[in-house]
């Protein structure tokens, strides 16, 4: 199979962001032709990524490890994006290095920024299924709403579940369990900007 390339542009993008260092506790993503710098979270959403980790942690297959902002970058579509949370084969271990190939993750799941929450519900909407990644789980304390992305084709994710905070989200293989998410939080609306 012949990987399609990016524009040279796109790739030195990469290639400069793959370089940067940030100060502890942020993120370097890049996204088209844009590298986002993004703060640490507040607590409550390390909260609820607590929360939601743990239920995935009893129902993943023995072969995936959880890896918490790990770098999942895909070269041939210029992107490098850092999810709150990812599944990837153990066997991603012998790799090495501080990133991962994007087409490895099982699922990136996401919790809302209240500063930049078109990151998570556009950007990634948009990058995520370019790179590969079967499952996207975004959760929004902002609203109280979690929306899981699934079977990407062309480009896109082509299914959708949306419900609210208390529903329980349908995870499919290779989880295969009811999310529950009644006791997520919301952020306090001094918090939503």
């Amino acid at each position: 199979m012949i990987e399609p390339r990016i524009p040279e542009r796109q790739a030195r993008l990469l290639a400069y962001a793959q370089g940067l260092t940030p100060p502890s506790g942020w993120k370097v993503e890049v996204s088209g032709d844009a590298i986002i710098v993004t703060a640490g979270p507040p607590v409550i959403h390390q909260r609820n990524l607590l929360l939601v980790r743990r239920q995935f942690d009893a129902h993943r297959p023995a072969d995936l490890m959880p890896s918490e902002n790990t770098d999942l970058a895909s070269p041939h579509t210029g992107r490098l994006r850092n999810p709150d949370l990812t599944y990837i084969p153990l066997a991603t271990v012998e790799l090495g290095g501080n990133q991962v190939p994007a087409e490895l993750a099982v699922i990136a799941v996401e919790i809302v920024s209240p500063s930049n929450p078109e990151n998570d519900l556009v950007g990634k909407v948009r990058d995520y299924p370019r790179m590969g990644i079967p499952l996207y789980l975004v959760i929004d304390p902002r609203e109280g709403t979690l929306t899981l992305h699934s079977e990407p084709g062309n480009g896109v994710y082509h299914r959708r579940w949306t419900g609210r905070f208390g529903d329980a989200a349908p995870v499919p293989e290779p989880f295969a369990f009811e999310l529950a998410t009644s006791e997520l939080l919301r952020y306090p609306a001094d918090r939503i900007s």
